[in-house]
């Protein structure tokens, strides 16, 4: 058993902040390791080395230096050679090693080109997640804890289970997979097998097979010995055949080693006070001017009309039908009959960028969109809208709500996900109890979003309850330091399974 408080934790991932991303498990892999750290564990990032992303940027990372380790590792009877290379997380005692094969990463994007996945995305993340485990024995990490995210290391928890467990380094582990999205789940077809290195047997519907396919998230949830999601109610979501994505049986047959941990956010990045990319700063205690600055700033960055009195709508998202954009496309003629501005940015179906285009072309002096992304305008909208859009068909966790709740930004939220968790809606009750903080709906559809939109118009025309309700969501707490001490927790009941499952498999 673990005689220590200090964990030694080995988390995993396929991306991780600033040496790539695609979406918000980079910054929660970058964030919880360095609130881990701060709390007084060890803590490795493991990720694939994207070399020709990394000398892209190469002068706003860390100096990364060769580990000097070499290993191979044998794919369907072909031995692949890998190497490591190594930094630290700035402002932290973070060890990040870069996983380099470059015939496996060394691309034009993490994984896809011109909307096609990878075609041997199976393969580059099954000699990703061996490697990991190679390197974890051969630099004797000694890992308590490997935490593995999102499918493309859900073969650690497996291998872990079925070739590690007891070899020198690895007698204590335990593993832990959290799930950021059930949609993708890396599913390829079953000739794929060999590539894992595990035994054919655990090709079966308890461990590894889904409707006859390799299925590497499933994988990782059968061998966990704790299983975490993104936010509380995603938890409960994704144990029902509507949010389960087909593994809903798998999930509630393991819901006691389920738990749902709302993401926090990096609040030394995402602070008004502090912010580079704003004009001007702001606080809790003093709000204005610096929010109105940023919003006038914004407009004009935007080539919006500066009004100071017109409720300015931001929404920075993938353009998407998960994000919610089919339903603003139905519902845009009765959005724009009011007095209100909208500001979108980011990437996405074609036809909703083209739809966006078109819209702001259409309506110049209310509708502006910049395709593409901006990290700089992304904050520059969190900071200058009034109220953020995010209508969500479904959304695990989210954080771009607890970026505009930190900002003084009211988010409009469909209830589900981790929505639900960080948004309270603006209704009497609430208001005389002084916990709203942004505007909820229910149900998917076009019409729920346009009547909530105009609750905030109406309330935002009342300006000493707007206010009060910007000052209730900047004064929490949305800091990574609550929920590191819950993924501690969690960390620390794996342990207790792990011991559990060994006791039982020796009777």
């Amino acid at each position: 058993m673990l005689t220590s408080d200090r964990l030694r934790i080995v988390l995993a991932a396929s991306e991780a902040v600033p040496f790539s991303k695609t979406g918000g498990l980079a910054d929660v892999s970058t964030a919880l390791a360095k609130s881990l750290d701060q709390q007084g564990h060890s803590v490795t990032v493991i990720v694939p080395d994207y070399r020709q992303l990394r000398l892209a940027k190469q002068e706003q990372l860390p100096a990364i230096a060769d580990a000097g380790l070499r290993f191979s590792i044998s794919m369907n009877g072909r031995y692949v050679t890998g190497g490591v290379n190594w930094t630290m997380l700035p402002d932290s005692g973070v060890k990040v090693l870069l996983i380099s094969q470059p015939d496996y990463f060394d691309r034009p994007q993490l994984y896809m080109e011109d909307g096609e996945g990878y075609q041997d995305n199976c393969e580059r993340f099954c000699f990703f997640s061996r490697a990991v485990m190679e390197v974890c024995q051969q630099m004797v990490l000694r890992p308590d804890i490997i935490h593995c995210n999102d499918w493309q290391t859900g073969l650690i928890p497996g291998l872990l289970h079925s070739q590690f467990a007891g070899r020198p380094g690895f007698e204590n582990a335990a593993s832990v997979m959290t799930l950021h999205n059930m949609a993708f789940q890396g599913r390829f077809w079953y000739h794929d097998m060999p590539l894992t290195g595990m035994d054919a047997r655990y090709f079966n519907m308890h461990h590894m097979e889904s409707w006859s396919d390799l299925n590497l998230l499933k994988t990782g949830i059968s061998f966990a010995d704790q299983i975490t999601t993104v936010s509380p109610t995603y938890a409960q979501e994704i144990c029902t055949t509507d949010g389960g994505e087909g593994l809903d049986s798998l999930l509630s047959f393991r819901k006691r080693d389920l738990v749902g941990i709302l993401n926090g956010i990096d609040t030394s990045i995402w602070n008004p006070e502090s912010d580079p990319h704003l004009s001007a700063s702001y606080t809790v205690q003093e709000i204005n001017p610096g929010k109105a600055k940023c919003k006038s700033a914004l407009q004009q960055r935007m080539g919006l009309p500066q009004r100071d009195r017109v409720p300015l709508f931001g929404m920075v998202s993938r353009m998407s039908d998960q994000k919610g954009f089919d339903l603003i496309a139905e519902c845009a003629s009765r959005l724009l009959f009011d007095d209100i501005q909208i500001a979108f940015l980011g990437t996405g179906d074609a036809r909703y960028e083209d739809y966006l285009r078109h819209l702001a072309y259409e309506n110049p002096s209310k509708v502006a969109a910049y395709i593409g992304f901006d990290d700089g305008l992304a904050h520059q909208i969190e900071a200058g809208a009034d109220a953020f859009l995010m209508p969500s068909r479904f959304e695990p966790c989210g954080l771009n709500q607890m970026y505009s709740l930190r900002y003084g930004t009211l988010p409009v939220v469909r209830r589900v996900g981790g929505l639900a968790d960080s948004v309270v809606n603006v209704e009497p009750e609430t208001l005389r109890s002084g916990v709203a903080t942004g505007f909820v709906f229910d149900d998917y559809s076009s019409s729920q979003l346009a009547e909530t939109v105009e609750r905030a118009v109406e309330l935002y025309r009342q300006p000493g309850v707007w206010d009060q309700v910007m000052k209730n969501g900047m004064s929490a707490d949305w800091s990574w330091q609550s929920s590191a001490r819950h993924y501690v927790d969690t960390y620390r009941r794996a342990l207790e399974r792990r011991h559990e499952r060994a006791a039982e498999n020796r009777q």
